[in-house]
Parts: C-alpha cells; sequence; structure tokens
C-alpha cells in the first residue's frame, strides 16, 4: 500500500461502536486514521451515543463516550488519503447538509477510492449523489462490523495474515 492515510467523517452523536471500532480496527493494520468533523480541530472531540437492540421496534439510544478527533477539517486533501469512512449514528443527519462534507465525499468518488459507508452514513451518499448504480445496506448496521471492515480492507489492499 502506497498510501497508509484514510480519512473517518465523524460528528456529534455518530454511532460509538460504527466510529471507534473501525478507528481501532484500521489503526491496527497499519492506516494512519484521520479523524475529522466541520468546524472542529484536531484535540476537539465529538460526542458518541450508543444504539442498542434491546426487543423494541428500532433501537435505544443512550449516551456513548467523547470520541478524540486527531486532525483538523479544514485541512483535509482528499489526494493525501487512499479511503474514507462514514460512521452512522445521529451525525450524518447534519453532516450531509455541509458542502465540504459533500465535495469531499464526491472527490473521493470521482477519484474512485474505496468509501465505507455504514448505518445512517448512507444519508451522506446519497446527499452526494454518489449512489446510483450501487447497492448500499443501513440498518442495522454494527453487528455486521467484521464483514464490512473486512470487505473495506480488501479494497484497500490491506493484507492480513494471521
Amino acid at each position: 500500500m502506497s498510501n497508509k492515510k484514510l480519512l473517518l467523517l465523524a460528528g456529534d452523536f455518530t454511532e460509538d461502536y460504527e466510529t471507534m471500532v473501525p478507528f481501532q480496527a484500521l489503526t491496527m493494520l497499519g492506516y494512519e486514521v484521520h479523524a475529522v468533523c466541520p468546524e472542529k480541530k484536531s484535540g476537539d472531540s465529538v460526542k458518541t451515543a450508543i444504539h442498542d437492540f434491546e426487543g423494541d421496534q428500532t433501537y435505544t439510544e443512550k449516551p456513548g463516550h467523547n470520541f478524540a478527533l486527531n486532525y483538523d477539517f479544514d485541512k483535509v486533501q482528499v489526494d493525501d488519503y487512499a479511503g474514507l469512512v462514514i460512521p452512522g449514528g445521529r451525525g450524518p443527519e447534519y453532516l450531509r447538509l455541509n458542502e465540504r462534507v459533500i465535495e469531499i465525499v464526491q472527490a473521493f468518488n470521482n477519484a474512485g477510492k474505496p468509501i465505507a459507508s455504514v448505518c445512517h452514513g448512507a444519508q451522506i451518499l446519497a446527499a452526494a449523489g454518489v449512489l446510483e448504480g450501487r447497492e448500499c445496506s443501513a440498518y442495522p448496521a454494527w453487528p455486521a462490523h467484521p464483514a464490512w471492515l473486512s470487505a473495506f480492507a480488501k479494497l484497500l489492499g490491506a493484507q492480513i495474515s494471521i
């Protein structure tokens, strides 16, 4: 892999597992994952929400953690990254309205770079107009982490040996 950097777009009340698990797993594979949020800088944090399946007709939501951002959103240059990760949760509800977020997603798409989006993250892909002719899934999401993280890692060309 020539480019070992990935971009993770997070927002306040992004889903806890859908943010932290990919961040840690991709870091474990040797990637430098830049976690960013519009209007925030490295050292700031976003609040996460924990969604759980507890027998109700939909998921429940509880306060999660403060997830530390490690890069400035304003410094993002798509050419610096091999791929993009978009967690779900409530963050995508407002991130999809941010012009620069949409430009970033479209630039990744136009460059043919892998994009991993989970659960409500598909709202951002839809807003960016990059889903035409593609299949995607959304809810429920985080129970499928092993499957989508493995597929994303393969797209990135990661070599995993046990």
